[in-house]
C-alpha cells in the first residue's frame, strides 16, 4: 500500500480516539486535497504555500490560503514538513492555532522522519495518543492553558536567516536552503550578456539564478521571478533587493500547469523533477512546454537537468533547434531557441 499521511490524519476520529462537535472549527496546515476529508469540507481552513496543491485544494471546494493569520480553532490538522526544524515548527504553530483544550492531529510518511518527529514531540511536549497506519505514523496532542516552552524555541529555529554557505537568506524547508545547488551553479556559469530584454526564472527557489542573472546579464530590462513555493519566493524577495537596478517582479505561480506567464525573451529554469519522495521527470517536460508558450517567437530557453533525464524529446518537440552549452559527468545544460 502507498504511503497516504493524508488519509492517514482520519485515523483517530475513525476508531474514535478523538471526537469532535458538529460546529468544530478547524485549519489544516501543509494542507493537501483528499477525498477522505471531504466530509470536512467547509469547516477547514487549509494553509497550502505549494501553488499545485492550493490550487487542487480549490478545486476541491476547499478554502485555501498561504498562510493563516488568526487562530482559536477547536482543531489542526497537519501533514509536517519532511525537514526537522520545519516540521517541529510545524507542530508548534499547530499548537498556536488552537483554543485551549483543543487538539492538534499531525500524520506523515514512516520512511520522511515522521517517526522521528512523533519521538521529539513526545519527549519535549507529551502525546494525547499515536497510531501507524498506511505506512504512516499519526499523533495527537491537546493544547493546555499556555503553549509548550519548547514551541518558541522550534519556531525560532525555522525562521528565515542569512545562511553563510548562500549568501542570502533562506529558512528550513526550503528546497536547498543551506546550500546553492550544483546544477544551478552550472547554469549560472553560462550567463552571458546575450541574455537580455525581458527573462523570467523558471522555479526560482530563494532565488539563486535569478540573482546571478542580474549580475552577469547587464542587458536584462526586466525580471520575473516564477515560484511555486510561497516560502522561497519570500525568500528571494529578501534576496533580491535591487536599488538602482532592474527591480524583480515575483510570481507565486504553477509553472507547469497555470498559464498567463510572458512573452519573454529569455526563459531560465532548473526545473524540478521530484514529486515528495518520488522522481518524476514530466513535471520537467512540463516545464518546459511552459517556457515554449511564454516565449516571445525568436525567444531562447536555458536549463540545466541532470545528465540521465530523458528532457531532449520534449524539447525537439516544442522548439527550433536545441545545443548543449555546457556538460559535467552529473549535469546538462541545455539551450533551445522557439
Amino acid at each position: 500500500m502507498i504511503a497516504d499521511p493524508t488519509s492517514a490524519l482520519i485515523l483517530p476520529f475513525a476508531t474514535g480516539a478523538l471526537t469532535l462537535a458538529d460546529d468544530a472549527r478547524g485549519a489544516f496546515l501543509r494542507a493537501r486535497a483528499d477525498a477522505a476529508l471531504s466530509a470536512w469540507r467547509g469547516r477547514l481552513l487549509c494553509e497550502q504555500g505549494f501553488k499545485p496543491d492550493t490550487n487542487a485544494l480549490v478545486a476541491a471546494g476547499f478554502e485555501a490560503v498561504p498562510r493563516i493569520s488568526s487562530g482559536g480553532f477547536d482543531f489542526v490538522l497537519c501533514l509536517p514538513s519532511k525537514q526537522k526544524q520545519a516540521a517541529l515548527a510545524d507542530v508548534a504553530r499547530g499548537l498556536s492555532l488552537l483554543r485551549e483544550g483543543g487538539v492538534l492531529v499531525c500524520a506523515g510518511r514512516g520512511d520522511a522522519g515522521a517517526a522521528s518527529i512523533a519521538k521529539t514531540v513526545k519527549r519535549s511536549v507529551g502525546t494525547f495518543g499515536e497510531a501507524s497506519k498506511h505506512h504512516c505514523r499519526v499523533f495527537w496532542l491537546r493544547r493546555g492553558d499556555a503553549l509548550p516552552a519548547c514551541c518558541a524555541e522550534w519556531l525560532a529555529a525555522a525562521e528565515p536567516r542569512f545562511v553563510d554557505a548562500i549568501g542570502g537568506v533562506s529558512a528550513p524547508g526550503v528546497f536547498g536552503w543551506d546550500r546553492v545547488d550544483v546544477g544551478s551553479r552550472l547554469l549560472a556559469e553560462t550567463l552571458d550578456d546575450r541574455i537580455g530584454g525581458r527573462v523570467a526564472d523558471f522555479g526560482a527557489g530563494w532565488g539563486y539564478l535569478s540573482r546571478e542573472i542580474l549580475a552577469r546579464c547587464p542587458r536584462v530590462a526586466a525580471l520575473d521571478v516564477v515560484e511555486a513555493d510561497a516560502a522561497a519566493l519570500d525568500a528571494a524577495r529578501r534576496n533580491l533587493a535591487a536599488p538602482g537596478g532592474v527591480a524583480p517582479s515575483f510570481r507565486w505561480h504553477d509553472v507547469a500547469c497555470e498559464p498567463g506567464l510572458g512573452p519573454y525573451d529569455w526563459v531560465v529554469s532548473n526545473p524540478p523533477f521530484h514529486a515528495g519522495k518520488d522522481a518524476d521527470p514530466e513535471i520537467g517536460r512540463a516545464f518546459i512546454r511552459a517556457a515554449r508558450a511564454a516565449l516571445a517567437p525568436g525567444g531562447r530557453v536555458l536549463l540545466v537537468a541532470n545528465r540521465h533525464l530523458p528532457y531532449e524529446a520534449a524539447i525537439d518537440a516544442a522548439f527550433k533547434d536545441r545545443v548543449t552549452v555546457a556538460e559535467t559527468p552529473a549535469f546538462k545544460v541545455i539551450e533551445a531557441r522557439a
